[in-house]
């Protein structure tokens, strides 16, 4: 109550209940049996109807990156259910009209006629049509494994399984991108932004480990295991969702802050409750991924010589996509400022593997948004040997703010927008990711 509102798209209704789709990412709030303490129905002319109800079922739909909501109707009155038979017959009319499946009904009915809000919708959604047609394979395959993440998390949650062929089928799916074209991997992995922070993240620090694992040593036994290991680290914080902890996208209070830090544990919990034993490698990353070399992370404390050299790279990748990242309220630092803030953290992190990583993704590193002196603003999609872009999608005119462009750009044309002056924050000037 007062806390999380959910937005969903009706897809069935009775007198009993109704089936809604939901975003995956909000899926996280919701578990079988819980009851819901209001939910609105919003028809098409602007009609709504409220009531309390009880999740029966949750199931993912497919690969299409929503869940499927069967909710039970409680608590209703009187009046309640005599609007209820209204809506279900007037649904009811309008598919017999739209199938012409009965020949006496001539016209819409007038719940189903689209107001001004509805009609924006739909534009909405054609728009988001357009743009899923624009997406790359390489991207798709991408925001693919984010949607596969949660729907093994929800499989955890409210089926007490652990999918490990679906969490493997993501690990292999990330290699083979990697494997096929690394460049335009990278690129891809920035269509992430606007998933949910825990996932976006899992899937960067994946697909960064399998990169750079695969450049070390293209036939290492435990590059499977170990980007395992990433993927599943960051899923005990959406296990922890509850009453002290409604939601992960809140600026946290010191209390939530400290049941966060319990996201370690609690997963490890979750995966003996569900009597899945992962192989040494797995359990070294999902237990030391937030471990430092000066004894100053967690869970463990752990140091020095305690990390292995799999660890060292892995709490690199991790922190670095931190900082590049804005969390609780704290903004996104430039590729520069979060090297110089690793290297500046005392003898927490490895500094022979922070200069690989530098030397591996440079200073402009593929995906992020660079801003250029003719006032231009182009996401780079590849780089030189020397680490400057080289192709990059110009994505906005400064001089026209309010306009969104897409024009993709290499080298003998990057003249024309000026010089690169400096990677910066998409959110500070309203470039948006596509999220389909």
């Amino acid at each position: 109550m007062h806390e999380l509102n959910v937005p969903a798209r009706l897809r069935n209704l009775s007198v009993g209940g109704c089936m809604v789709d939901i975003d995956l990412a909000e899926s996280i709030a919701i578990s079988v049996k819980q009851e819901i303490p209001g939910i609105t129905l919003e028809f098409p002319n602007g009609v709504s109807f409220f009531a309390a109800g009880k999740v029966r079922h949750i199931r993912p739909l497919g690969n299409q990156g929503y869940a499927a909501l069967g909710i039970e109707f409680i608590n209703l009155t009187t009046s309640q259910t005599e609007a209820l038979f209204q809506y279900v017959n007037e649904a009811e009319r309008e598919a017999a009209f739209r199938t012409g499946t009965n020949d006496k009904l001539t016209h819409h009915s007038p719940l189903f006629v689209a107001g001004a809000k509805e009609k924006k919708l739909l534009q909405r959604e054609a728009q988001n049509r357009e743009k899923r047609a624009r997406q790359s394979p390489m991207e798709r395959g991408v925001v693919d494994v984010s949607h596969q993440l949660q729907v093994g998390l929800m499989h955890m949650r409210t089926r007490s399984v652990f999918p490990s062929e679906l969490f493997y089928d993501c690990v292999d799916t990330l290699r083979y991108l990697v494997e096929q074209d690394r460049k335009t991997f990278l690129y891809a992995l920035a269509f992430l932004r606007d998933e949910p922070d825990w996932v976006r993240h899992a899937v960067q620090v994946a697909g960064q480990l399998a990169d750079m694992l695969l450049a070390r040593d293209p036939h290492s036994p435990q590059v499977r295991e170990a980007v395992l290991g990433a993927l599943l680290h960051t899923m005990g914080k959406p296990l922890l969702i509850s009453a002290e902890l409604p939601s992960l996208k809140v600026n946290m209070n010191p209390a939530q802050k400290a049941i966060l830090s319990g996201h370690i544990e609690e997963l490890n919990r979750k995966l003996s409750e569900l009597n899945w034993v992962p192989s040494p490698t797995c359990r070294e990353v999902i237990e030391q991924a937030n471990e430092r070399l000066d004894g100053s992370g967690y869970p463990s404390g752990k140091h020095g010589e305690q990390l292995s050299t799999l660890i060292r790279l892995v709490t690199v990748i991790k922190a670095i996509n931190k900082l590049l990242h804005g969390r609780n309220g704290e903004p996104p630092r430039s590729p520069l400022k979060a090297y110089r803030r690793i290297h500046e953290t005392s003898a927490a992190y490895d500094k022979t593997v922070l200069i690989e990583y530098i030397q591996v993704y440079g200073l402009y590193p593929i995906g992020s948004l660079a801003k250029y002196s003719a006032g231009f603003l182009a996401w780079v999609m590849d780089t030189d040997s020397k680490g400057i872009p080289k192709q990059v999608n110009i994505v906005k005119n400064l001089s026209f703010p309010d306009t969104n462009i897409s024009s993709v750009i290499s080298e003998g044309d990057l003249s024309q927008i000026g010089e690169l002056q400096e990677i910066v924050n998409p959110a500070d000037y309203g470039v948006k990711v596509i999220k389909v």
